[in-house]
């Protein structure tokens, strides 16, 4: 599940599972909610991302978080994905961390170094763009921890498998206060 994927645009390694509780590897779990098969619900605060499936059923996979401060909740879309994606930080990084965003201000073209990994989906809210993604992931120590700009990483193999099984307008329900009966009204 976890081993180097062949025949991509960019070599995609084994995944360092050394470096990540086996609570956080993907896998089919029960998840009782009021939400439709093929919702993506995002439980912040326990670290899992779960793909709504039939019969109280649901793909859960293991993520990286925002630090505080950098969470997006609420409920949005999957506007659009992207295989090997550009990744551009936003004035918001560049103004907290200049050194380290600021040279990279023009973007970076897809590879095994960006940021966003071999797939990213968009999340937009009410036709807007969040800057909010759900994408891969360079650094596999951070499944299970809050230390990213606000997006919603998982280990490459997830993303991959996850992009696979949704398309453009997904609903996507994020939470950041833990679990809880995920159902949030149909706004976007």
């Amino acid at each position: 599940m976890y081993a180097a994927i062949e025949g991509e645009q960019f070599p995609i390694k084994a995944a360092d599972l050394k470096r990540v509780d086996p609570q956080y590897y993907r896998r089919e779990v029960a998840y009782p909610t009021r939400e439709r098969p093929g919702t993506i619900v995002v439980d912040t605060r326990n670290r899992y991302l779960y793909l709504v499936q039939e019969n109280g059923q649901a793909l859960r996979y293991g993520i990286g978080v925002g630090k505080a401060g950098l969470e997006f909740e609420g409920v949005g879309r999957v506007q659009y994905k992207r295989q090997w994606p550009r990744w551009t930080p936003t004035q918001d990084m560049i103004a907290r961390e200049p050194e380290r965003y600021g040279p990279l201000a023009a973007g970076m073209e897809p590879g095994v170094l960006n940021p966003l990994g071999p797939r990213a989906l968009y999340l937009f809210k009410d036709g807007r763009d969040t800057l909010y993604r759900i994408h891969g992931t360079t650094e596999d120590w951070t499944i299970g921890k809050a230390v990213s700009s606000g997006c919603i990483r998982l280990l490459n193999q997830d993303i991959i498998d996850l992009y696979r099984r949704v398309p453009d307008g997904t609903r996507v329900v994020v939470l950041q206060d833990g679990p809880r009966d995920s159902f949030m009204p149909e706004t976007v």
